[in-house]
C-alpha cells in the first residue's frame, strides 16, 4: 500500500557504489591512504573525494587516523573476506547498477525501449556475484526438493546457471550437471566448474540446447528475460532433451501472487526488450503446448518454483 516512509533515495548504496566504481575502495584495500594519495592515484577531484571519504567514515565503512583512511574491519570482511559471517563481496554493485538504469524509467515509459547499459566484464562480474549471493540461500533446499527420488547420477541441465551455486548443490546430491550459459560467463566460471566436476557449455539457449537426454532441466531466473514467444520455444526445446517422465523446473517471480513479481516486472521493462513476469496460467499454457503436464507451483526456501512433467 502507499507508504511515504519507503520513498527514500538509497543514498548509502549510491555512495558506496560510487566509491567502488571510482576505485576508492580497492585503493584502500591495498593500505591506508590520505585524501591527497587517493586523488593522485585515481586522478580524482580533491573536494569530491574528501566529501565521499568523510561520508564513508560516518557510515562505518572507513576509519580515519592522522588524515589517513582505512577500511574498517567490518567493511573489509563484508567485501573481501569470504569466510566472514557478514561477507557479501560486491554483490550489492548489481543493485547499484540497477538504480542507475531505473532512473531512465520516465523515458522508457514514453519510448517502450529499455535502457541500454554497458555490458562489460566488470558489470558481468557484479551480476554474477549478486546471483551467487542470492542463490546461496535457497540452492541446497531447492536441490533437495527437485532431486528427491532421483536415481544416482541423474543428469541435470542447468540453463543459464553460470554462477554455479545451484549446479554445485545438484552435484552434491549426486547429479551429473551440465550448465549452459553465454560464452563470457563460461569463460569467467570455467576454472571453478572443473573443480566441482560440472560441465559448462557456452551457447545461447534461444539457439539450441545440449542434446541430453536429461532427467531434470532447471531454469533459474531466465524466463523473465524474454517474452511469450521465446519462452514457448524454450519449453519446446527443453521437452525435446528430457527423458520421458523428465521434469522441468522454473524458478522465477510468478505474477499474481504478490507485489514483488509486479515490481520485478518493471525491472524487466527497464532492462530488457520484451521480458517480464508471468502468471501461473501463462506458464501452464506454454508448458502444456510444449508437451508437459502436471504443472505445479511450490514455494521452496522462499523461492517460487513451477514444475511440470514431460508427457
Amino acid at each position: 500500500m502507499p507508504d511515504e516512509s519507503v520513498l527514500t533515495v538509497p543514498q548509502e548504496l549510491l555512495i558506496l557504489g560510487a566509491a567502488v566504481q571510482s576505485g576508492i575502495i580497492n585503493a584502500l584495500h591495498d593500505g591506508a591512504k590520505s585524501c591527497t594519495d587517493l586523488v593522485s592515484k585515481l586522478g580524482a577531484d580533491y573536494r569530491a573525494t574528501e566529501v565521499v571519504l568523510e561520508a564513508l567514515v560516518a557510515l562505518g565503512y572507513l576509519d580515519k587516523q592522522s588524515n589517513r583512511y582505512t577500511l574498517t574491519d567490518d567493511a573489509s570482511n563484508m567485501l573481501y573476506n569470504s569466510s566472514a559471517p557478514n561477507y557479501s563481496g560486491f554483490a550489492f554493485m548489481h543493485r547499484y547498477n540497477l538504480v542507475r538504469s531505473w532512473v531512465h524509467l520516465p523515458e522508457i515509459i514514453l519510448s517502450g525501449k529499455p535502457h541500454v547499459a554497458d555490458r562489460g566484464p566488470e558489470r558481468t562480474a557484479y551480476f554474477m556475484a549478486a546471483m551467487r549471493h542470492v542463490a546461496q540461500r535457497s540452492a541446497p533446499a531447492m536441490a533437495e526438493f527437485l532431486m528427491s527420488g532421483a536415481s544416482p547420477g541423474a543428469r541435470v541441465l542447468d540453463i543459464g546457471g553460470g554462477p554455479l551455486i545451484n549446479a554445485r548443490a545438484f552435484t552434491q546430491r549426486g547429479a551429473r550437471v551440465t550448465v549452459l550459459d553465454l560464452p563470457d560467463v563460461v569463460e569467467l566460471m570455467n576454472a571453478e566448474s572443473k573443480i566441482f566436476g560440472i560441465e559448462m557449455i557456452p551457447g545461447d539457449f534461444n539457439e539450441g540446447l545440449p542434446p541430453g537426454p536429461f532427467e531434470l532441466a532447471y531454469l533459474g531466473n531466465i524466463c523473465h528475460i524474454f517474452g511469450e514467444d521465446e519462452n514457448r520455444k524454450l519449453f519446446k526445446k527443453v521437452h525435446d532433451v528430457l527423458v520421458p517422465g523428465g521434469r522441468i523446473a522454473i524458478v522465477d517471480f510468478i505474477r499474481g501472487t504478490g507485489p514483488a513479481a509486479a515490481v520485478f516486472g518493471v525491472n524487466m521493462l527497464v532492462n530488457t526488450g520484451n521480458g517480464g513476469t508471468w502468471t501461473l496460467a501463462q506458464y501452464t499454457g506454454w508448458l502444456e503446448a510444449a508437451g508437459f503436464s502436471d504443472t505445479e507451483l511450490n514455494k521452496v526456501a522462499e523461492r517460487q518454483v513451477v514444475t511440470a512433467i514431460k508427457s
